[in-house]
């Protein structure tokens, strides 16, 4: 994983501050993933069980921790979008990526709305994301070309169906976690180009009682 915060000492931190910084990094991805990006360095701090200034000495501000903690997740997404394109299938590359995709955001909220937010003050995530885009859009436009996607869906399309995804795993998780795949399925046969047979529906329609459950989850969380 790569700590850009540190990357300019001219000598190798001492053990405890490795230690500290170590534990610094592993509290904020827990964090993240758990309640997202909107936190504070304070909280991180608490996590770690490190003081606040240990945390401010060695990330100047959340961005820098944001920036160290996923910037590596992208890198992987990169390796994804390149094997999407090389995938012998057009559509099938393109399924892979989203899936895959959509199965990191499903267990790592910060993810999500890194993927779906702005890079201002993370120069490492805007690096990773310039050379991804070129990618992911050549997937796309593969897929458009075979003919198995829709003519007029565009690449800029992705960014809202992505965040339509993350909106069915946040309200499915507190009944099936992995229920989401039902509704990623139902937004993929509505990409699929005219003549392409439809999938048929991973998981379950949730119940009456499930559905107020999920609700009442969505309203704790968001209070």
């Amino acid at each position: 994983m790569n700590v850009r915060a540190d990357t300019s000492a001219s000598k190798p931190l001492r053990a405890d501050a490795e230690r500290n910084r170590r534990r610094i990094v592993d509290a904020a991805r827990d964090l993240f993933a758990s309640r997202g990006i909107d936190i504070t360095l304070d909280d991180v701090a608490a996590h770690a069980k490190v003081g606040v200034g240990t945390v401010y000495r060695r990330f100047s501000c959340k961005e820098e921790l944001i920036d160290g903690v996923f910037e590596q997740r992208l890198e992987d997404m990169l390796a994804a979008a390149q094997r999407a394109l090389e995938a012998q299938d057009a559509w099938e590359g393109l399924v892979q990526f989203l899936a895959e995709t959509c199965e990191e955001m499903s267990s790592n909220r910060g993810l999500g709305e890194v993927v779906l937010g702005s890079d201002e003050g993370c120069r490492g995530i805007a690096q990773v994301r310039s050379r991804f885009d070129p990618y992911f859009e050549k997937v796309v436009n593969r897929a458009l070309e075979s003919g198995q996607l829709r003519p007029d869906v565009a690449v800029s399309d992705f960014y809202p169906i992505l965040g339509m995804i993350g909106a069915s795993v946040e309200f499915s998780s507190s009944v099936d976690a992995a229920n989401w795949r039902r509704y990623f399925t139902v937004v993929l046969d509505g990409l699929r180009g005219d003549g392409v047979p439809r999938s048929p529906l991973p998981g379950r329609p949730f119940t009456s009682e499930e559905i107020d459950a999920a609700k009442a989850a969505m309203h704790r969380r968001r209070r």
